[in-house]
């Protein structure tokens, strides 16, 4: 691999699940490239195709269209074992809060009951609500090459290190 190809190239890639009734368009259109070295968050509101783009980038799923290109290697040629070697050898993600949020919240929530209990509430505990909002991260970085989306705007930012 030259070191201007990209390690993740995603072009026209598109998802679409089907049931008896419906037709849902998860993915429209996503363009994306990927060097090597860089990392990327995906931020974008509920239903806009965040988890279903990872899917895809994890070898977990594949794109109804389009073409994904991974290492100089068209992934819709790659047999199951070799999706699977991928995915245990040179694939990895790193979720945001993706169980802790709940163990968070808990957290504060019994810190604020307790300073509740002995009259002692620090600044800390103030504005700590049992649903986590107060441990939510927000996402920086600067626009990449994507475009597309999903249903409701799909919006992956490089991470600030990979500038």
């Amino acid at each position: 691999m030259s070191s201007s190809d990209p390690l993740i190239h995603l072009s026209e890639v598109k998802k679409v699940f089907y049931t008896d009734e419906v037709e849902t368009h998860a993915l429209s259109g996503i363009h994306l490239d990927i060097q090597k070295g860089e990392y990327l968050s995906v931020a974008g509101p509920s239903g806009c195709g965040k988890s279903t783009l990872l899917s895809i980038l994890g070898l977990l799923d594949t794109p109804t269209d389009g073409e994904y290109v991974l290492n100089e290697q068209a992934v819709e040629n790659l047999s199951l074992s070799e999706r699977a070697r991928i995915r245990n050898r040179e694939v990895g993600f790193v979720f945001q809060s993706f169980n802790l949020s709940r163990v968070a919240a808990d957290l504060a929530r019994r810190k604020f009951e307790r300073e509740k209990e002995t009259g002692n509430r620090s600044a800390g505990a103030r504005g700590h609500g049992a649903s986590g909002e107060a441990f939510t991260k927000p996402t920086f970085g600067r626009s990449t090459t994507a475009r597309g989306g999903g249903a409701r705007g799909l919006r992956p930012t490089k991470h600030p290190a990979s500038r």
